[in-house]
C-alpha cells in the first residue's frame, strides 16, 4: 500500500502482536471471511460491491446536475456526509466555491435553510433529495420546503433528483407521478455506508470530481484488504487493537486528521464508527479533532487526562499547495528568522509527528496513519478502508455492524411529537421520560 502507510507500533500497550494474534487471530479471521466478495449481496453488506458500481446512470445525473448553477443537496447522517466530505477532501474547504454550486441541506435549522436559500433564490438550482423511506423528518420537511420556493408550477422533472429505494417508498412513489429523476440507493447498502453509490457519486461527478478514480482507489484497497490473511493486514491490525484497548477500559476512538480539507471526513468516520459499533453496551465513542487547531485545545487533555481513548493521528504527507514563508520584514519579528523558507504544509506534517511523539511519551496508544497526497484515488481507498474496518471491528465484538436500533427509537419519538397517526403510544412514551427530566428543574 504505497499509498498507505501505518505505523502500529505507538499502540500496543502493555501487549504485542503475538499476544494479539493469540488473543483475537481466530475470532478475527471468522469475521473476515463475512466480509468476503461472496456475501457482497447479502444485507448490510452491499458496500463491498460499491467499488464495481460505475454506472451510466450516475454520471448522466451528474451531468444533468452540471447545466445548474446551484445544487441543494437535502438530506442527513449518511445522506449528507459523504457529499460535505467528498467535496471538501477534493475540490474546495469553502463551502460553495464549487461549479456548480453546492450545498448541503442537513441540519433542519430555519436559519441555515434561510441562508442556503439566500445563495440561490435567484440561479437556476436543482434539488437533490436523498432518503431510502422519503419519510425521515430533516430531510422531507425541508425538501417540501424548498419544493414550494423552486416548484411552484408543479414542475419537479425539470429540477428535482430523488436517490431513493428502487421499489418502495414516497420518493419512489414521488418520482412515478411527477417524472422527475431518480437514481437507486442498492437494497443491501446502509446509510452510513452508501458514499460510493448515487448518494455520493452524483454530486460529486457534477462539481468535477472523477469518479472512475475514486472507485479505483477503494477496489485496489478491497483487493488488498481481502487478500492479506494475516497481522500484516492493517486493517485486521487496526480492527484488533481498538477490540483489546475497549475491553481494557479506552472506550474512545479519537481521529486526528492534520488537514482542513479532512474535517468533515472525521464527521464521516464518527457517524460510521459510532452508529455501526455502539450497541449491547459496548462500543467506542468517536471523536473527531482537528490538527492543528486541536493541539492548541485538547491535547492537554489526551496527554495528561483519562487515559481512555486510542489516537489515530493522519498526516497528509505531500499537499497540492505549497506556501514557503519569507524573511520576517520587521526587526520585531528578527526572532522568527528561523521560518524563512519553511514550506507550510510541511511545517502541518511535523506538527503532526510532533503530537504523535508527544501522546506516545505520556504512554497513549497511538496509530500513525501517513498518506502521500489526497486524490480520488487515495481518498477511495481510505473510504473503504474505514468501511471494512468499522465492520471488522463489529463483527469481532459479535454485533451487527449494519443495524441501528436507537436511531429508530429516536425517529418513532420525532413521528409522534409532530403528530403522526399510529404513534400515539411513543407520543405518550416520550411525556413520560419528558416528565422524569422535570422533576429537578433550576430556572435562572
Amino acid at each position: 500500500m504505497d499509498d498507505f502507510s501505518f505505523l502500529f507500533g505507538g499502540a500496543f500497550g502493555n501487549s504485542s502482536i503475538s499476544e494479539l494474534e493469540k488473543k483475537y487471530g481466530a475470532a478475527c479471521a471468522e469475521a473476515a471471511e463475512q466480509l468476503s466478495a461472496a456475501n457482497a449481496g447479502k444485507s448490510g453488506f452491499g458496500w463491498l460491491a460499491l467499488p464495481d458500481s460505475a454506472d451510466d446512470e450516475i454520471k448522466s445525473a451528474g451531468e444533468w446536475l452540471k447545466g445548474f448553477d446551484a445544487v441543494v443537496h437535502i438530506g442527513i447522517g449518511g445522506s449528507a456526509l459523504g457529499s460535505l466530505m467528498l467535496n471538501q477532501a477534493l475540490w474546495g474547504i469553502i463551502q460553495g466555491n464549487l461549479s456548480p454550486e453546492y450545498y448541503v441541506a442537513d441540519n433542519p435549522d430555519p436559519r441555515k435553510l434561510l441562508e442556503i436559500y439566500d445563495k440561490v433564490k435567484n440561479k437556476k438550482t436543482a434539488i437533490v433529495c436523498v432518503s431510502k423511506s422519503g419519510q425521515t423528518a430533516e430531510t422531507m420537511t425541508q425538501f417540501l420546503w424548498l419544493c414550494s420556493k423552486f416548484c411552484k408550477d408543479g414542475n419537479y422533472k425539470d429540477s428535482v433528483l430523488v436517490i431513493t429505494d428502487k421499489e418502495k417508498g414516497l420518493l419512489k412513489a414521488f418520482a412515478d407521478e411527477t417524472g422527475c429523476r431518480m437514481l437507486v440507493i442498492p437494497d443491501s447498502v446502509g446509510g452510513r455506508y452508501s458514499v460510493l453509490s448515487p448518494v455520493g457519486l452524483a454530486g460529486a461527478y457534477a462539481v468535477g470530481i472523477d469518479t472512475d478514480k475514486l472507485l479505483s482507489g477503494a477496489k485496489d484497497m478491497r483487493e488488498k484488504l481481502l487478500a492479506e490473511h494475516s497481522m500484516k493486514n492493517p486493517a485486521r491490525l487496526y480492527a484488533v487493537l481498538h477490540r483489546y484497548h475497549e475491553e481494557n477500559g479506552k472506550n474512545m476512538a479519537v481521529l486526528m486528521p492534520y488537514s482542513s480539507r479532512m474535517v468533515h471526513f472525521a464527521e464521516w468516520f464518527a457517524q460510521l464508527w459510532g452508529e455501526s459499533l455502539g450497541k449491547n453496551g459496548m462500543g467506542m465513542t468517536p471523536v473527531r479533532v482537528s490538527g492543528a487547531i486541536d493541539q492548541h485545545s485538547q491535547l492537554q487533555l489526551y496527554t495528561e487526562g483519562p487515559d481512555d481513548k486510542v489516537i489515530t493521528v493522519v498526516c497528509l504527507k505531500n499537499s497540492s499547495e505549497k506556501l514557503f514563508i519569507p524573511k520576517p520584514q520587521s526587526r520585531a519579528l528578527e526572532g522568527l528568522d528561523f521560518f524563512e523558507n519553511i514550506e507550510l504544509g510541511g511545517m502541518l506534517s511535523l506538527e503532526a509527528k510532533s503530537t504523535a511523539a508527544s501522546l506516545m511519551k505520556s504512554g497513549r496508544p497511538v496509530i500513525w496513519l501517513e498518506l502521500d497526497r489526497l486524490d480520488e484515488f487515495v481518498l477511495g481507498g481510505l473510504i473503504f478502508f474505514f468501511e471494512y474496518v468499522t465492520a471488522l471491528t463489529g463483527l469481532l465484538m459479535g454485533i451487527n455492524p449494519f443495524d441501528q436500533p436507537g436511531v429508530e427509537q429516536g425517529k418513532r419519538y420525532t413521528y409522534a411529537l409532530l403528530g403522526r397517526k399510529g404513534y400515539e403510544n411513543e407520543a405518550e412514551e416520550v411525556k413520560t421520560w419528558f416528565a422524569k427530566a422535570g422533576e429537578t428543574a433550576v430556572k435562572l
